[in-house]
């Protein structure tokens, strides 16, 4: 089902995905990692650019995020993970697509 970013935060937020990442629930698998373009990104020297995969015990991808993850071990940009996939209740949410130019 596709949502938009709004949504797709919330339920992130709400279902404390994160966190519960923090705590020990889920193990990060990480999918993509690279320097960003400095520019765009407004992030210090050496901050990495990840593509995430929040997995449970049974190694299931729960969700998935999008971060910049800073030379100090901070998140970049708004300090919190920006969920592009959440599988919730049995439903994968994904993000409603761009319009194309």
């Amino acid at each position: 089902m596709r949502i938009p970013q709004v949504e797709m935060q919330r339920k992130f937020n709400e279902g404390r995905y994160w966190e519960r990442l923090v705590e020990g629930e889920f193990t990060a698998v990480i999918m993509e990692h690279r320097h960003p373009s400095l520019m765009l990104a407004n992030e210090p020297f050496c901050t990495f650019s990840q593509m995430v995969s929040y997995r449970d015990s049974q190694d299931k991808e729960i969700a998935r995020v999008h971060q910049y993850l800073r030379p100090d071990g901070s998140i970049g940009a708004s300090g919190r993970p920006d969920p592009k996939r959440l599988f919730e209740d049995g439903i994968l949410y994904r993000l409603v697509k761009r319009p194309q130019k």
